[in-house]
């Protein structure tokens, strides 16, 4: 097992990655206080529900569990009702901690519950997904999303530790993996140049599920996020590079329905737009936004958009979270591993629209 941590005063917390560390409940005890609640999907939980709910008990606490339906469509308020309900009838205090096993979904949907539930209550991320374990898990974003734009309903609630066994990633479905691949190639494209290197030499490894080549991903990709997250918790400035990508590929998710383009699928073809919007912005050289748009095609991930109107593009961008003052803020390169904010003119984006589209 490997760890490293995210560094945030008096709530810093863990992050542990390694094979088998699921059944290992001395990485729990020192966050339970009362009850636990397991947070988990339906697929989920037949595969690893009974390990983590025996790990839990070997301690002594009062386990319960909450299984919610799988897929983006359950991040919603009928699913965080049911959780707030199950906690409720067991009788769950201010000292329960809230186990989140899943992926990117279950994360987002219990962590937000854990924000809120009682004005907040610890929990714990067990990310069972590689999009989860290297991004959605780290850095305390918790929310549900609304029909107009995702993830829009929500707090910053950091978890107690993070515990990711890439054993996890072995019964991943290959669509899911490929799609984790994308917040991958993110941090590399968006922070670190080197990693786009060894992302581009490793990348078959990476798709056969070589241990040690996903450990180091999760790895690296974890120790980049935890130092910007240290750097800006609350996204007021460099923490919004980690949404390189993110402008288009929420446009995407909500203008089909939150659940035919996966989250990665759609952050993939955003990176492929970004790119093309960088190298308009007279930013970044066009080989580089080439060299991107390979890596993503090598990870299987698409790097054509879907068809949409311009004037639907701008309206799902419009409520991107880093709007200002009326505007929609970019993250483009400047040159690979190097992201920046800013606006631009719509007729510049609409030219990256239809560039990613050929």
């Amino acid at each position: 097992m490997e760890s490293l941590r995210v560094a945030l005063a008096s709530r810093s917390y863990p992050i542990h990655i390694g094979a088998g560390v699921l059944d290992r409940a001395e990485l729990f005890t020192p966050h339970l206080r009362g009850s636990a609640a397991i947070v988990t999907n339906e697929v989920v939980a037949p595969l690893y529900l009974e390990r983590v709910r025996a790990a839990l008990r070997s301690t002594g606490a009062r386990v319960v569990e909450v299984v919610v339906p799988d897929g983006e469509k359950a991040k919603g308020w009928e699913t965080l009702n049911r959780v707030f309900d199950h906690l409720l009838q067991n009788r769950l205090g201010r000292d329960a901690l809230i186990v989140a096993l899943g992926g990117g979904v279950v994360g987002d949907l219990a962590g937000f519950a854990a924000a809120t539930y009682q004005r907040g209550v610890d929990f714990i991320q067990i990310p069972t997904t590689l999009l989860a374990q290297v991004d959605s898990s780290v850095g305390g974003k918790t929310a549900i999303n609304h029909p107009l734009g995702k993830n829009m309903i929500g707090a910053f609630h950091q978890p107690r530790a993070v515990v990711s066994d890439v054993e996890t990633l072995d019964t991943l479905p290959d669509r899911e993996l490929r799609a984790g691949l994308a917040e991958v190639i993110k941090h590399g494209v968006a922070l670190d140049a080197p990693f786009v290197d060894w992302l581009e030499t490793n990348m078959a490894r990476l798709l056969a599920r070589d241990r040690e080549a996903l450990i180091y991903a999760v790895r690296r990709s974890c120790e980049l996020k935890a130092a910007i997250v240290a750097a800006d918790e609350r996204e007021a400035s460099v923490r919004a590079h980690l949404n390189y990508g993110h402008t288009f590929g929420h446009a995407i998710e909500a203008a089909t329905g939150f659940g035919p383009w996966l989250h990665g699928e759609a952050v993939a073809t955003g990176m492929v737009i970004a790119a093309e919007l960088s190298v308009r912005a007279r930013l970044l050289k066009p080989a580089d936004a080439t060299r991107i748009r390979a890596l993503v095609a090598k990870a299987g991930l698409p790097v054509r958009p879907p068809t949409l109107a311009r004037d639907r593009w701008h309206e799902l961008m419009s409520h991107d979270k880093k709007a200002a003052g009326g505007r929609t803020r970019f993250i483009v390169l400047e040159g690979l591993g190097r992201a920046k904010q800013m606006a631009l003119e719509a007729a510049l984006v609409d030219e990256a629209i239809d560039a990613a589209a050929q």
